[in-house]
């Protein structure tokens, strides 16, 4: 892997800022979703926080290879979003069931992390909610690509 791979670039930013857009779009897509009494805090801001650095990482990192690469680029960064803030609230989940005492050990808290994810996996799967992710990604692969083209 060449120095070069993790220099900042138009592409990059551009893909980053356009995920972290999506993301939040797709964050408030989901609160209607989710049980009524559920408190949300910080959600949106933690997915768009997320999505910044898979837009950087994952999507602005294979850019500039060809068109059907930045399709593929994009798409592949809102899964990895999906799935690192999937995970993550999972995480933040399990850790406040932790703090009630309603696991009797560690394993059984870190497997319900799993348990929790599958949950919230099924939740997501609204329609409506996987085509705004799926032509975001489109989007954002084409949007970062022209970009690395046009500025490169």
């Amino acid at each position: 892997m060449p120095a070069t791979d993790n220099m900042p670039t138009a592409a990059r930013a551009v893909s980053s800022l356009l995920m972290a857009g999506l993301a939040w779009i797709a964050s408030e897509m989901i609160r209607p979703l989710m049980p009524e009494a559920t408190s949300f805090g910080i959600f949106n801001y933690v997915n768009v926080a997320l999505a910044l650095l898979c837009g950087w990482r994952v999507t602005g990192k294979r850019l500039g290879f060809g068109w059907m690469t930045g399709i593929s680029a994009g798409l592949s960064g809102v899964a990895a979003l999906v799935f690192w803030a999937v995970f993550l609230q999972s995480l933040y989940k399990m850790l406040d069931m932790a703090m009630d005492r309603r696991f009797d050990g560690l394993m059984e808290g870190l497997t319900n992390i799993f348990e929790i994810g599958v949950d919230y996996l099924l939740i997501l799967a609204d329609g409506p909610l996987i085509a705004v992710l799926v032509a975001g990604g489109l989007l954002i692969g084409l949007i970062g690509e022209w970009v690395s083209r046009r500025w490169s």
